[in-house]
């Protein structure tokens, strides 16, 4: 496998994040964005003042807004919001070049209407290439600072994983290898959702007690789901699961748990949306994990009521009574 050029596809924060920890490898990067002005700024100011402000991009990062930039990359990273993928995938597909790419999702997501995850979107539209997934507690201004980080990664070819795992980990970026793509990306996807409930916790003041208990029935609630989707148990106890789930679920800099928290505090999903600069996956996630759970006939309390905060309107004072209101059982996962 060779491993000379990297493009990552999404300018957010956690792009540009990527972008810089692996520039520090002296890796050839390549940043794109779908902006062409946004881009512009970037390349003239290297700064991406809007998600990561007062962190320099270093110069050795290229930047461009055009698709057939990246079409000879041997490593094709995709950062873009989920609800984005499949169209931005759609559009590489006229132009790669290199049959033999590697594509990596970073995306953390499950598609609305077919409850596809991310990899499985790059499958059918690449069938050819290998897919890989990494996902872990991993919040996109801290890997910027260079603070210690650690993460999961898994292939569909197997043998690539120890590779990628080299060429993209270092001594501040830990990267375990993984057994399965479905569990990685599932963790990674639904903990959103839950941090969105956490985040109304907080905005109630309900306290840490209060918190505790619900992001202990969270993992509960994402295992059941997640292996009912064909994750693995184990999976869930890793980092892509247990993991990201405690750090989205009480960082100050988790945009899932701040949606909640202002939730909790009496705003309006529109306000909250029309105030931010980035994407909450916690929002299309919680939709598309809901329409799962109903197919598959899960049991996901949680999910629900995080649905009834979102698309219907329901007080974050109700959702929390009804939620605390039920049969008390057994604890089980």
């Amino acid at each position: 496998m060779k491993l000379e050029k990297t493009t990552i596809l999404g300018a957010g924060g956690w792009g540009t994040a990527l972008s810089m920890l692996w520039a520090k490898k002296r890796h050839d990067i390549l940043l794109w964005g779908n902006n062409p002005s946004r881009v512009e700024r970037l390349r003239q100011n290297r700064e991406n003042s809007d998600y990561l402000p007062g962190i320099r991009i270093p110069d050795s990062i290229g930047l461009t807004s055009d698709l057939k930039d990246c079409a000879a990359a041997d490593l094709i990273v995709f950062v873009t919001p989920s609800t984005a993928l499949r169209a931005i995938a759609t559009r590489l597909r006229e132009v790669i070049t290199n049959d033999r790419a590697v594509l990596l999702s970073c995306t953390k997501g499950i598609e609305h209407g077919t409850g596809m995850r991310m990899s499985e979107i790059l499958h059918e539209i690449f069938p050819g290439h290998a897919i890989a997934v990494l996902s872990g507690p991993n919040l996109a201004v801290e890997v910027s600072r260079d603070l210690p980080t650690a993460t999961v990664l898994a292939c569909s070819q197997s043998e690539y994983a120890a590779e990628l795992q080299k060429y993209l980990g270092s001594a501040r970026f830990r990267i375990y290898t993984g057994e399965e793509l479905t569990g990685i990306e599932l963790g990674g996807a639904l903990k959103n959702i839950f941090a969105i409930a956490a985040g109304a916790s907080d905005g109630l003041g309900l306290g840490d007690n209060s918190k505790a208990a619900l992001v202990t029935r969270s993992l509960a609630e994402m295992i059941r789901l997640g292996t009912a989707m064909g994750g693995n148990l184990r999976t869930f106890y890793g980092l892509s699961g247990a993991g990201d789930l405690i750090a989205t679920c009480f960082s100050r800099l988790s945009r899932n748990r701040r949606v909640g928290e202002q939730l909790g505090r009496g705003q309006s999903l529109p306000q909250i949306t029309s105030s931010m600069q980035m994407v909450a996956e916690g929002i299309p996630t919680t939709k598309s994990a809901y329409e799962c759970a109903r197919k598959l006939k899960i049991d996901t309390p949680i999910i629900d009521q995080v649905y009834a905060l979102l698309y219907e309107g329901k007080a974050p004072t109700q959702a929390m009574q009804e939620l605390l209101g039920r049969d008390q059982k057994a604890e089980r996962i």
